[in-house]
């Protein structure tokens, strides 16, 4: 998914119509969820700590450990 895709559908998460809204959002965080393992995949392949990544995730150690660990 390119960025301008990104912005339209973050357009569409403000909607008034909240079904319109609502699809929106749901399809951000599968993007987003997406674009996170892959940045994880190439923090850790640049030998990022996962105390480091946690803190730029704003998570503990261990919550991304147990969501990534197995990359």
């Amino acid at each position: 998914m390119d960025s301008s895709t990104l912005r339209t559908l973050a357009g569409d998460a403000g909607s008034d119509d909240p079904i319109v809204a609502l699809r929106a959002i749901s399809r951000l965080h599968r993007e987003l969820d997406r674009i996170e393992a892959v940045a994880v995949r190439r923090a850790r392949n640049a030998n990022a700590t996962w105390q480091l990544i946690a803190l730029a995730l704003g998570v503990s150690k261990q919550a991304v450990h147990k969501k990534y660990g197995r990359m």
